[in-house]
């Protein structure tokens, strides 16, 4: 292997795993679920954060379907 390399004459092109990266989005949550997400992550060591996403990713994975009855 080179212990240079000339970067100049390199090609740019786009990303092609740029539509899969995720999306920032602002979401109104209530409080107590978020000290839910907090607490669980904080046990198993995983920012809060990726622990709703991956929640929601496994809903979506599994077709998962809300049931709601209004009383």
């Amino acid at each position: 292997m080179k212990e240079e390399y000339d970067l100049s004459t390199m090609k740019s092109r786009p990303n092609p795993y740029a539509k899969q990266l995720k999306k920032q989005v602002t979401i109104r949550l209530e409080t107590d679920v978020i000290d839910y997400f907090k607490k669980m992550a904080e046990g198993i060591g995983m920012p809060y954060q990726s622990l709703i996403n991956m929640y929601l990713k496994d809903c979506v994975n599994s077709n998962r379907e809300l049931k709601m009855q209004w009383q």
